[in-house]
């Protein structure tokens, strides 16, 4: 037996022929239905258990998909007797392989109430988790083959990094010459629960005392700054301690040279303070930095090589 067939979300296949098919499952879940008095089987893969309100359902939704696989079942043989399920997938993932948090749950939850609306046997199941899954299902004799797959170095990061943050606030480390503009950030963006200030710098090397104590998961960094510029402070912090970093500078304007610098040595976000309307009040600052930080939280950095910085 050669012939394959891969699934992609809101796909399903059916076939007397003798296939195996495959599929990759994070939170969405695949059921897999074989008839082994006739010896044939197929499989959905699904990504949500119902169409939001609106919308049109189709075949990435459970509840129509499913049903559309056990109708081309019964197509063949109507004894739902001869019918045994396996259902797989519906994983707590982070990543890629995640569509949103509780979803995999939900997707678990419609298989089995539709299965036993049909009064199709589940005798098999591999659910739940934090893994996702590979999947590879022999049509012609049932066998199911399940393969976890690891977490990468990255995916482990950004949720161990969601997890802690969950439990406290945002620390923000203020980097800028200016006393005054280091004051209005500071107040603008302190107003938020979720945010705190750790600390403000006038240059680098204050700032990396500050980090070494305070340990900031953003730093808001100027770029011209007496003793040592942002630039090359934002290179240190690559190749040393990378940090989310979000570069708020005059010199940064759209287009202009040291703002795509910064974007390639690694500035999650680059701002331009005249956009900020520093001394026109709050609003825009407060508008314009507060989602920004938070974004820049979960944002995951890593170390870079001196080649790589020299570019």
């Amino acid at each position: 037996m050669d012939k394959k067939i891969f699934l992609l979300p809101g796909e399903l296949f059916v076939s007397r022929e003798p296939v195996e098919i495959d599929t990759l499952l994070g939170s969405c879940v695949a059921i897999c239905l074989f008839n082994r008095k006739q010896c044939f089987g197929g499989m959905n893969h699904f990504m949500l258990s119902h169409p939001p309100l609106g919308t049109v359902a189709s075949g990435k939704h459970g509840d129509y998909s499913s049903k559309i696989l056990i109708q081309k079942m019964l197509s063949f043989d109507q004894n739902t007797q001869n019918l045994e399920a396996f259902v797989l997938g519906g994983g707590n993932v982070t990543g890629h392989l995640s569509i949103g948090a509780g979803i995999g749950a939900k997707n678990i939850i419609l298989a089995k109430q539709i299965l036993e609306e049909y009064r199709i046997k589940i005798t098999h199941k591999d659910i739940g988790g934090i893994l996702g899954r590979k999947v590879y299902f022999k049509n012609w004799n049932g066998e199911i083959i399940v393969k976890k797959i690891e977490k990468s170095i990255q995916s482990r990061a950004i949720e161990q990094k969601r997890m802690d943050l969950a439990k406290r606030r945002i620390k923000v480390l203020i980097v800028d010459d200016s006393a005054l503009i280091r004051s209005i950030i500071t107040e603008a963006i302190s107003i938020d629960p979720q945010i705190e200030v750790v600390g403000q710098a006038e240059n680098p090397y204050v700032a990396r005392e500050i980090m070494l104590e305070k340990d900031p998961d953003v730093l808001c960094l100027d770029i011209i700054m007496p003793k040592m510029d942002g630039i090359t402070f934002l290179k240190k912090l690559f190749l040393y301690k990378p940090k989310p970093v979000i570069i708020i500078s005059t010199v940064a304007q759209k287009g202009s040279k040291l703002r795509e610098q910064a974007q390639r040595i690694g500035a999650v976000d680059v701002i331009d303070k005249e956009d900020l309307e520093l001394y026109n009040g709050m609003d825009v600052v407060r508008s314009a930095l507060i989602n920004k930080i938070k974004a820049a939280s979960k944002v995951w950095v890593q170390k870079k090589t001196k080649e790589e910085l020299a570019k």
